[in-house]
């Protein structure tokens, strides 16, 4: 070879290097939390729906301020009743291994997350589709008796147990995204695995390193993919606040997730316009576990409750302004109006440290029998920064406070398996209505960490969810919320805010009430 060929061949090596690193724009994702799997039936967090929401897609999805929109689905009809869907797929939808998105992908999908053998820890957000629960639960062992029947391969029936308001929004969730049945029924478990999986959204994932990352890239049989502007992401797991601010500094990140809330005021005059605080449908609140003694005195949780004072918390501990929370379910939520609140919510804050103490007295404790308190969260630094605040403020009661810390992984495995006496937990509403909240103290859900338990509160919840009346409905539920919050079954602190920082190269980034942000709709400057 020549030296001219050798320098044609370098220069055109050079500008193909060139062209690709102009055309390929990959998002660099602060994901928080470790993934436990790409199995849209085996999740639970937000750092997951992150990447599930990618990769997989509904009959119905999100558009970029979270309203929604057809997905794989075209078009439905509701029956007069109310109970009966009817979906029309789109034409030509497929996996990325180019096989065909059928109704009976979706009909398998459904039928595997009832399945009391998968275990599906959100099965129940779908128990409004008839027989659901029944199955769920082992009443009933024919799978054909759920209401999800394909009529033909392009046409999905679903009859629900009851008219459902917030339907259309649940299935904008990831349990009820279709699975890849050949796949699945080859594969077994290891369907999910890097090589096997095959998925249905505008992204497919190519590569997984527990504890590290996952990389996905366009999938070329998506129906939407020449309009994607962004070629691939990477949700890198890291739930050091600080450590990812400075990454993102560094140009490492595109997106942070969460950040050291400390932090806000510098970032607000020396990264303008970057960090993104905007109200968010969701509560932060701590459980206790109300099978242990002796947590499982109510006077106990309610003085614990008491005791936290509410209003320093977003404005002086955090920083970013978030509302005290006085109800279970937030204000704002559709389909309800004012929540209901503890009963003490007005008492000024001296007033409640003394209740406090006077329902530790009665409870058997107090400064010659202090009591010996585990507080558990996940490692954050605004967690901790929380814990060590409200551990402060249980001294004065004569509340003895160990702090212990995990990765969110194990903490929610902790507390699922009720291992912890007090726990940090968090939840992000799935769909805007008050049944999402509330389901989360009802008997046996997987998400009662608290293990609270009331026959009176979980027939309420049957029975506001069985009326067509909103506005009767409405009345139950509120009912049933009193009742809970009288009983301090679980210690809501705060209203989320959601916390973002976004690059100011990305385009398409719109703040809405779920914090949901599909890479579908971003674009990258460059």
């Amino acid at each position: 070879m020549n030296q001219f060929t050798k320098k044609f061949l370098a220069s055109a090596m050079l500008g193909t290097l060139l062209a690709f690193s102009a055309h390929a724009a990959t998002l660099n994702i602060h994901n928080g939390g470790d993934p436990q799997s790409l199995d849209p039936q085996k999740l639970s967090g937000d750092w997951e729906n992150r990447i599930a929401g990618d990769i997989f897609e509904g009959l119905v999805t999100e558009d970029a301020k979270d309203n929604p929109i057809p997905g794989q689905a075209e078009s439905w009809t509701i029956s007069p009743d109310g109970k009966v869907y009817t979906f029309k797929l789109r034409d030509g939808i497929k996996w990325s291994d180019g096989q065909p998105v059928t109704a009976g992908d979706f009909v398998f999908a459904f039928q595997r997350l009832v399945d009391p053998k998968n275990a599906a820890d959100y099965a129940y957000l779908q128990f409004t589709i008839k027989n659901a629960e029944k199955i769920n639960k082992g009443e009933i062992t024919d799978f054909s008796q759920l209401g999800v029947k394909a009529i033909d391969d392009k046409t999905l029936e679903i009859t629900l147990e009851n008219p459902t308001p917030y339907f259309i929004n649940a299935l904008m969730h990831y349990t009820a995204y279709p699975l890849p049945k050949h796949v699945v029924e080859a594969k077994g478990q290891d369907w999910v695995k890097i090589g096997n999986i095959v998925t249905n959204g505008p992204y497919k994932p190519v590569e997984w390193v527990p504890g590290s990352h996952v990389t996905t890239v366009k999938n070329d049989q998506w129906y939407g993919n020449k309009d994607l502007k962004i070629d691939g992401a990477k949700f890198f797991v890291l739930e050091d606040q600080e450590a990812a601010l400075k990454r993102y500094r560094a140009g490492e990140f595109d997106i942070l997730t969460d950040f050291p809330t400390d932090q806000y005021e510098w970032m607000k005059k020396n990264l303008p316009g970057q960090a993104h605080v905007a109200p968010f449908s969701g509560l932060y609140y701590y459980v206790v576990n109300s099978q242990k003694p002796p947590f499982s005195d109510k006077r106990v949780r309610q003085a614990l409750s008491m005791a936290i004072n509410r209003e320093v918390i977003g404005p002086q501990i955090l920083g970013t302004g978030e509302l005290p929370a006085y109800s279970w379910v937030p204000p704002g939520t559709a389909n309800y109006g004012e929540p209901a609140y503890v009963s003490w919510k007005d008492l000024p804050y001296k007033d409640k440290v003394e209740e406090a103490k006077k329902l530790l007295k009665e409870a058997g404790f107090g400064p010659d029998k202090p009591l010996h308190a585990v507080l558990s969260y996940n490692t954050n630094d605004n967690h901790k920064r929380i814990a060590v605040a409200i551990a402060s403020m249980w001294k004065p009661l004569g509340v003895d406070v160990e702090l212990v810390n995990a990765e969110t992984k194990v903490h929610y495995d902790q507390m699922q398996r009720g291992q912890v006496e007090i726990g940090r937990a968090g939840w992000l509403a799935d769909y805007n209505d008050p049944d999402n909240f509330l389901n989360l103290l009802v008997t046996g859900v997987q998400m009662n960490y608290g293990r609270w338990s009331n026959p009176d509160y979980d027939k309420m919840i049957k029975d506001g969810n069985a009326e067509t009346d909103l506005k009767k409905r409405a009345e139950i539920f509120k009912k049933a919320e009193q009742l809970a919050l009288d009983e301090s079954a679980a210690l809501p602190i705060y209203y989320y805010v959601s916390k973002n920082v976004v690059s100011p190269k990305i385009e398409g980034f719109v703040d809405n009430i779920q914090d949901i942000h599909r890479t579908r709709w971003l674009s990258m400057k460059e």
